[in-house]
Parts: C-alpha cells; structure tokens; sequence
C-alpha cells in the first residue's frame, strides 16, 4: 500500500530535522519534496533565520509552523505585483493558516516554540548556550523532529484537501 502526501511529508519533515536542523526550512523542503512543483529557492532561503521561534529564540511562533504557512501562502497568498489585492487573496492566506494554527493548538496547546518544547521536552532551551542538552533531551530525534513532521504533514493535507475540492469548500470546515 502506498503512502499518502501527508506521510510522506511527516517522514522527510522528520528526517530533515533529525539530519539537518533548522525547522521552519526542513517543513519547507519536505512539502517542496512531495509538491516539487512548488520549489522556490528564494523562499525556501528567505526561511532561513525563521528556526526555533525566529532566530534560535524559541519566544515566537514554532518555526514549522511558520514554515508550512509560507508554503500555504506562497500557494493562496497576493502577489507583491498586486499588493492593494481586490480580490482578498491575503484573507484565503490568513484563514488557511489559521487552520494550521488549529492543528498546533489541538496537539500542542500553543503555537510558541519554546512552549512547544516544554510540553514535549519538559522544558525550554536556550539553543545558543543549551545546545547539548537540547540534543540530550531528543531535540533532534525525536521531538522537534515529530513537530516538523507534524507541521509538514498538516500542510501537504491540507494543501491536498484544497487541490481536490477547492479553496471555498476547504474554508467552510
């Protein structure tokens, strides 16, 4: 039996994390392996300095998460060629990732980095001066790598659920 997009992503999201760190770009590289239609290696760098919370600071948003919205509304979002966006594009954008935004609170009861790693590491880490003790509690084995296989998944589903019934249908659930 074959595997559907959303376990794809969840195993090359983790496998990104656990291989090469950095969780807002290995939630992008996974989606853009299982949608290689969508690479863009300006947004896949532009992500760079997004991991753990922004900047290593685990005090904002969970970098996967911020990872998979990118990729959502690079897909749904206004083009800077039409910035006044008559259309609303940017709201298709804004409601798609508020459903991301749901699934983190569903499984994680937030969305912030470091709370993310106190619920599933017990505590929150200093990446700059905790580093080991971040890889000792499994950081990048088994916890921030199932977050990013979580987010990457979340959003190849979602992406998927939009492709087949369209954006309209998609926002009523």
């Amino acid at each position: 039996m074959s595997k559907s997009v959303g376990e794809k992503a969840y195993e090359k999201g983790f496998a990104n994390e656990r291989d090469f760190g950095g969780c807002a770009q290995c939630a992008i590289a996974a989606l853009y392996d299982v949608f290689p239609e969508l690479k863009n290696e300006d947004v896949f760098r532009a992500a760079t300095g997004l991991g753990a919370g922004v900047g290593l600071s685990t005090r904002g948003n969970c970098g996967a998460l911020t990872g998979a919205v990118l990729m959502v509304s690079q897909l749904y979002g206004r083009d800077l060629t039409n910035i006044a966006d008559p259309e609303k594009k940017r709201f298709v954008a804004y409601r798609l990732g508020k459903k991301l935004v749901g699934k983190f609170l569903a499984e994680y009861g937030t969305v912030t980095c470091g709370e993310i790693q106190t619920k599933i590491m017990g505590r929150s880490f200093d990446l700059y001066t905790e580093w080991n003790q971040f890889l000792a509690a499994g950081g990048h084995s088994t916890a921030c790598t199932s977050v990013v296989g979580n987010a990457a998944k979340w959003a190849a589903e979602l992406i998927t659920e939009v492709r087949q019934k369209g954006v309209e249908e998609v926002l009523k659930t």
